[in-house]
């Protein structure tokens, strides 16, 4: 009897444990087996390749519903959805050919499609592809998506502008997190290292529906590296030199992945000095220098797989005053500013038959201190106190249930919230201690038949903001901040459409509404902000901004021809914006928010050729454009000049030492920007050259990647109509020659 129970036992712990695998076989149209295919569970958090013969096998799959897809360069990637029962399953594949980029699985979109298959139209770049066109900073590599520009102070701070719309209207996710680090501010940048990056996608127009407040006017979402394949272990180094700012940025990161357990951790560091224009001056104190540290684990087993990650990014960013001191120094003056970012996120599956349900939790810490006094930034690691220092505490909350299939019909609903609190501890205040709580209650529907897919969707939210009374005695002026307790409430809505009107063309139209409660400094600002050189008044009557998008996509096809045609018409009401005023305090301007009805139409216009039989040859050419105006007739302010980029691009392989080598030349051309608010000034039209050439090198056993950029290689003097140099008569970079190489070990 003993024994049986024993038995019983240990079948039991085994059927508890017991995981299924995924095998078979990939080969092209022709039969040939496809060596290094690569096949990825995204829920999982693993991934495998396959051999010499084409055979695969992925182990350890839990029993429930997952997506699994397989992607090789120069052919069409595969996405299935599988529903995983017990046993083993066999999945032979052939992958057909294209000339075209891979299709890749887009995370920041309702049920994580594929970029062919999505209702909405969602931008992708690699990472590797932003550090090929030899970009300082994460948001600098962003400009080169048609609809996405910056507003930039110097190389080392940048905003992302999607469509004309910025600041608290463009919502950044890392590690499947809201990333909040006091982003209000005009001369704060992302404060995200693209090193440790394997992707960002961008959504251009409101995701209130998938986001909450804040998404209005697009999302950037970050997706982190992903581990190694399983049972492997690889480790990389890589050493990028910026010519313009004698910067260097080096990384250096390892990875080992078990049949359960992925572990990865990657350290980077950078340091620049002050960026040279084209008239061989450098922009005093633009140096900066920036260390980041990643890392993360993943385990998966049966029914259940979760992954952890962490990222500590500390910058130290100079802030210029203009040009004096001549030096290429990397050591900051003041005033400069010193961020401590923390990023702790937890991302969980829960497989539960055909459902699945995702939760996803995250901590913030933001620490910005800003230094006004004439020392070094050695000194202020002492006792030394910051003149502004801010604190801000982060936890959110995302819960995402995934309902059984009903036929061709997929449902999604949530839960999401954050509750926040800022801290100041300088003498100065831009903000006042506040502490902010939202929620929002979401679903979501996607609905297929024959070639058409149908989505729609409904939310609601409430955010509280609440606020302490303060009074800052600045020569001899008292600024009362006063308490505050304000509540905002929001419906939103979306509906999406995408047809295939032809084998060659596929449209896609979507309705969407959104809103944005208004930020801590449009309330509640009551003083000088050194960064942006004025004094800014709140205004704590302001309403929620709200919006209602139209978006228009149209693209043709071909298997060696593209040609795509993107517009959209934002109506925006309560827009927010500041502008100046007739007053003078502290010595400095006033600036107070406002609000008004607006609109913004445009678009981006495109082709892609690469002709038969020269598949190695592309060209590419992107037309962007973006108006604004009040509800008054004025035109917004901080719109990006129209924009239209031509890059002639080749592809080439040399099986002996050089593969997946490319060349490019872009012609980026940048009209003038007449339409500007009362209190800006128009900027004149530019064209930039920039080259860059690159690919993997085999030299008998060592193999690593180089790339070799150019940008603004005739040294063109301009100034970009977003610099926020450009009311002091300063002017861009100049040329900058970046030289990177990859190993991987």
């Amino acid at each position: 009897m003993k024994t049986y129970i024993k038995l019983l036992f240990i079948m039991a712990i085994a059927s508890v444990n017991a995981q299924n695998s995924i095998s078979g076989k990939i080969t092209d149209t022709h039969n040939n087996a496809l060596i290094g295919v690569e096949i990825y569970a995204q829920e999982l958090h693993k991934g495998t390749v396959t051999k010499g013969d084409g055979s695969y096998e992925l182990k350890n799959v839990p029993n429930g519903k997952i997506k699994l897809i397989f992607r090789y360069l120069g052919y069409k990637t595969i996405s299935k959805n599988l529903v995983i029962a017990s046993d083993n399953l066999t999945l032979n594949f052939q992958l057909e050919e294209t000339f075209y980029e891979i299709d890749e699985i887009i995370v920041s979109t309702p049920f994580n499609k594929l970029q062919s298959e999505n209702v909405m139209k969602v931008e992708r770049l690699s990472a590797k592809s932003i550090q090929k066109l030899g970009a300082t900073t994460l948001s600098e590599g962003l400009v080169n998506i048609a609809g996405v520009s910056q507003v930039s102070t110097g190389t080392s701070i940048g905003k992302p502008v999607i469509r004309g719309l910025s600041g608290n209207r463009v919502l950044v996710y890392t590690q499947g997190i809201r990333l909040e680090n006091q982003q209000f501010g005009g001369e704060h940048g992302l404060g995200i290292n693209d090193a440790g990056i394997s992707s960002v996608e961008v959504i251009k127009g409101p995701a209130s529906l998938l986001y909450g407040s804040d998404a209005l006017g697009g999302v950037l979402y970050l997706n982190p590296e992903k581990f190694a394949s399983e049972n492997n272990t690889e480790a990389t180094i890589s050493q990028r030199y910026f010519s313009n700012t004698l910067g260097t940025n080096t990384s250096v990161g390892v990875k080992s992945s078990l049949e359960n357990w992925k572990f990865l951790a990657r350290g980077t560091y950078a340091n620049h000095s002050d960026y040279k224009i084209p008239t061989k001056e450098r922009v005093t104190n633009t140096r900066f220098n920036e260390k980041d540290f990643k890392t993360g684990v993943a385990y998966s087993k049966n029914k259940f797989t979760s992954e952890i990650r962490y990222n500590y990014n500390r910058s130290n960013l100079g802030l210029t005053e203009g040009i004096g001191e001549q030096s290429t120094s990397n050591s900051l003056l003041e005033p400069f500013q010193t961020i401590d970012n923390h990023i702790l996120s937890s991302h969980n599956h829960f497989f539960l038959g055909d459902s699945k349900l995702d939760i996803d939790l995250g901590y913030t810490f933001n620490d910005r201190q800003e230094f006004e006094e004439h020392e070094d930034l050695d000194a202020h690691e002492g006792d030394e106190q910051a003149a502004l220092r801010m604190k801000l505490k982060t936890f959110s909350y995302n819960a995402k249930y995934h309902f059984p299939k009903v036929g061709a019909i997929e449902i999604l609903s949530g839960v999401q919230g954050l509750h926040q609190t800022n801290t100041n501890f300088g003498e100065e205040l831009l903000i006042p201690n506040a502490t902010i709580n939202d929620f929002g209650i979401f679903t979501t529907a996607n609905y297929s038949w024959n070639k058409n897919t149908l989505q729609a969707g409904i939310r609601f939210d409430n955010r509280q903001i609440t606020t302490e009374k303060h009074e800052i005695i600045h020569d001899g002026d008292v600024h009362v901040f006063e308490a505050i307790d304000k509540s905002y409430n929001s419906f939103t809505t979306s509906l999406g459409l995408k047809t295939s009107v032809s084998e060659e063309i596929t449209a896609r139209i979507n309705l969407a509404s959104g809103f944005r409660a208004p930020n801590l400094a449009e309330l509640t600002s009551n003083g000088v902000h050194h960064g942006t050189n004025r004094f800014e008044k709140g205004n704590n009557n302001l309403q929620n901004e709200k919006n209602i998008q139209i978006d228009v996509s149209l693209a043709y096809k071909t298997a060696h021809f593209e040609l795509f045609a993107n517009g959209f018409y934002n109506h925006i009401n309560d827009y927010i914006f500041i502008a100046p005023t007739n007053e003078i305090e502290d010595g400095e301007q006033v600036y107070s928010y406002i609000q008004e009805n607006a609109k913004l139409y445009g678009g981006e216009f495109g082709f892609h050729l690469h002709p038969h039989p020269q598949d190695w040859l592309h060209l590419e050419s992107t037309f962007e454009m973006v108006i604004g105006k009040q509800e008054n007739g004025n035109y917004l302010p901080l719109i990006p000049s129209n924009t239209w980029r031509n890059t002639l691009r080749t592809e080439f392989n040399d099986k002996e030492w050089l593969q997946q080598g490319y060349s490019s030349l872009t012609l980026e051309s940048t009209f003038s920007q007449n339409n500007v608010s009362n209190f800006e000034t128009s900027t004149g039209n530019y064209n930039l050259l920039n080259f860059a050439f690159g690919g993997d090198i085999h030299l008998k056993n060592m193999s690593f990647s180089t790339s070799l950029s150019v940008n603004n290689l005739l040294n063109k003097e301009y100034v970009n109509h977003l610099s926020r140099l450009k009311s002091d008569g300063i002017l861009n970079q100049g040329r900058n020659i970046v030289l990177g190489v990859n190993f991987t070990i």
